[in-house]
């Protein structure tokens, strides 16, 4: 298949025609009487705002019934809105259909894999492949473009809003026939299906392709056909993102100068979607992101802001979507801890945002989201967040005119590859184990690496990582033929390459490569995998964990190494009871290829057991210097670069829970739970703090 084309990078430009970074919010003034709204406009004024998304659940307010629509209250609104300096973001309101349209039209609404209907009652019960629903939501988005084409506050075009959070999967008739549609696109004639999908296992081998069925109840403790799920975890994501283009095609034709994007939800554990594909697809990069609570608050923050910015392959993108506190969808909602709010939107600033919003302005009296916290909380003004909204603002005006906005995240000096189809993949049931999967070893790197005191940036498979002194493949499960020339040529030319273990299993369909694992790669780091040792925790008689030469402890997952090519040097090796077979099997080796080098790590670590051994990879990859050249591991250290390459915004956070002494190395743009020391020279950032500096000058 040809690889599609990205479009053309566009950003929104401001009212006013500077160049700043964007600070604002979903509005929903329809929820409220139009009594609200000039005090909501005053307050947003205050804090700083200068723009707001609208509309995005507003189809039944345009839409009243079918073919009627009223637009008076959001012209009212808009005008408010632009004549105090605020853009409005208008989203196509397509995101959740009126009752009005289902209940004239119920074979628009989503079906489970029961067959069962998804009804209305909530969002985002639509197919995405009913040509009904679409061709109501079309002219809604037609209606929206022609009413304010040539409206002059209009900065952007939201579409749609969180494509697949609800409605990812799909299994009623119309999928089906889009399924088989895409399924011939893809393979061109039948026989290709049955060889990408291994239907002569179980007699489920296709004569035609109308035979293909999305993967609907098969009875329960059945186990479904790999390569036909794979395949529809492609096609739910196409089948999205067409939806996406015609809604986005339709307002562009009416509108071609306003730039049109959608909110991802990329984060640590979100595979929804192959947001990396769906980056061709959009004039900016926007993002949805909730930060974890807990320990990992800022690591995974940090790590989905890094590939998001890869996946906008380093141009600016925009923060659609976070909380001011707490959210209202998990089962316990703690509050952010103070400093938290601004400590968050700073990290997204320092990965490359630059347009930094909340999910909403004003927190909701009633519905499904009304402990959704907001920059205006239900007890008002005069309140913390309220505070510290209005704080973030003006540090975001100080950063745009200290000349923030349009510079780009530095290149750390680690690449870690991260692929949507390996996560996919990896989770199907019928594995050696489904308590691992190729999603959740990425952030682990991470904060390995974090530890070291190394920023690895995360990229996704397609991005161009062979720039990078140092790639590290965490359980990428597939690998093709093309990836496999793409790595060979890489260590070859002087690269450093570390793999672990489950990579490199299966090829882009699923299928396992023969004569050993990691398949094709076996060469390059000169070992072969005969089986796997999959641990089982709690389970008497059975391996928990393993212990290694080197004094750390793998869990969960070990490879049986059967073979070393005799130029590979063992750096660590298991010791164990002689009845597991495991004692002194190899665990870490390193293999020289052309000038470069490849390691590899046969069994699974926690962050902490994997920060003891990165040491010693780097030092067998003679690489060791990347080390002492970062810095302190007490504090992540983020850098973003003019266009110029003259001017450096140094960007520190605490990862501690104690305060961290910092030298500083510029101009002090922004300290949040910071001090200066008397002699101007240090600072001291206390738990949750952040420093942002400007340093003149070409770096050293």
């Amino acid at each position: 298949m040809s690889k599609p084309t990205r479009r053309a990078y566009r950003w929104p430009k401001h009212l006013k025609g500077q160049q700043s970074l964007w600070y604002g919010c979903d509005y929903n003034p329809d929820q409220w009487p139009e009594d609200v709204w000039d005090e909501d406009i005053r307050l947003m004024t205050k804090a700083g705002v200068n723009v707001v998304a609208l509309a995005v659940f507003s189809w039944s307010r345009i839409e009243p019934s079918e073919g009627v629509f009223d637009f008076d209250w959001l012209d009212r609104i808009i005008d408010k809105l632009g004549r105090a300096g605020i853009g409005v973001n208008l989203a196509s309101a397509t995101a959740s259909p009126p009752l009005w349209l289902t209940q004239a039209h119920p074979e628009v609404l989503l079906r489970d894999e029961r067959g069962d209907t998804v009804w209305p009652g909530a969002r985002q019960h639509w197919r995405p492949t009913s040509p009904i629903f679409r061709s109501y939501a079309l002219k809604l988005c037609r209606a929206m473009a022609e009413h304010y084409r040539d409206n002059p506050y209009l900065v952007a075009w939201h579409v749609g809003n969180e494509y697949g959070c609800h409605n990812r999967f799909d299994y009623s008739d119309d999928a089906m026939r889009a399924f088989q549609r895409w399924c011939r696109r893809r393979y061109k004639d039948i026989d290709a299906v049955n060889r990408a999908w291994g239907t002569d296992f179980w007699s489920q081998r296709l004569s035609d392709f109308s035979q293909i069925l999305p993967p609907r109840f098969i009875g329960k403790g059945n186990f479904q056909n790999p390569g036909r799920m794979l395949d529809f975890e492609r096609f739910s994501s196409d089948a999205l993102k067409d939806f996406y283009m015609a809604e986005r095609d339709t307002l562009a034709e009416i509108t071609p100068d306003i730039p049109l994007t959608t909110n991802f939800m990329v984060s640590a554990g979100g595979f929804t979607l192959d947001y990396d594909d769906w980056g061709d697809q959009v004039d900016f990069v926007a993002n949805d992101h909730y930060a974890m609570p807990g320990r990992d608050h800022l690591e995974e923050l940090a790590y989905s802001s890094s590939l998001v910015d890869a996946i906008a392959r380093r141009r600016p993108w925009w923060l659609m979507e976070q909380s001011t506190s707490a959210v209202n969808w998990r089962p316990v909602n703690p509050r952010k801890e103070p400093g938290q709010l601004e400590r968050d939107s700073l990290a997204h600033l320092a990965f490359g945002a630059d347009a930094i919003c909340y999910f909403q302005w004003r927190q909701s009296r009633a519905g499904a989201e009304k402990f959704h916290s907001a920059m205006l909380p239900h007890a008002g003004e005069d309140t913390a967040v309220f505070r510290d909204v209005c704080q973030l603002g003006g540090d975001l005006q100080g950063l745009s005119q200290a000349g923030l906005a349009g510079s780009t995240l530095a290149n750390a000096p680690v690449a870690l590859v991260f692929d949507y189809a390996s996560q996919w993949a990896s989770s199907h049931t019928a594995s050696p184990s489904d308590r691992v999967g190729h999603g959740q070893e990425p952030p682990v790197w991470y904060r390995a690496f974090l530890d070291n005191a190394i920023r690895p940036d995360v990229l996704p498979v397609r991005a161009t990582w062979e720039e990078y002194p140092l790639v590290v493949l965490p359980a990428l499960y597939l690998i093709d033929a093309d990836l496999s020339k793409r790595l060979h040529k890489y260590v070859h030319s002087g690269g450093r390459l570390i793999v672990t273990w489950g990579s490199g299993i299966a090829d882009e369909q699923d299928r396992v490569w023969t004569g050993g694992y990691p398949g094709p790669l076996r060469d390059l780091l000169g070992l072969s995998v005969e089986e796997f040792a999959p641990m089982a925790p709690g389970t008497p008689g059975l391996l928990d964990h393993l212990d290694l030469t080197n004094g750390v402890t793998a869990h969960d997952w070990a490879d049986v190494i059967g073979y070393l090519d005799k130029g590979t040097k063992v750096l660590a090796s298991y010791r164990a009871d002689p009845w597991t077979g495991m004692d002194g099997m190899p665990a870490m080796t390193v293999h020289n290829w052309g000038h470069g080098k490849a390691a590899y790590l046969g069994c699974r670590m926690d962050a902490q057991g994997l920060a003891k051994v990165i040491p010693a990879l780097l030092e067998a990859l003679d690489v060791a210097e990347m080390r002492s050249a970062q810095g302190d591991s007490d504090l992540l250290r983020v850098e973003r670069v003019s266009q110029d390459d003259r001017t450096r915004f140094v960007f520190l956070f605490n990862r501690t829970r104690h305060p961290v002494q910092v030298q500083l190395e510029g101009q002090v743009l922004v300290g949040s739970l910071a001090s200066i020391d008397g002699d101007g020279q240090q600072a001291s950032l206390q738990v949750n703090g952040a420093l942002v500096q400007r340093v003149v000058g070409h770096r050293h």
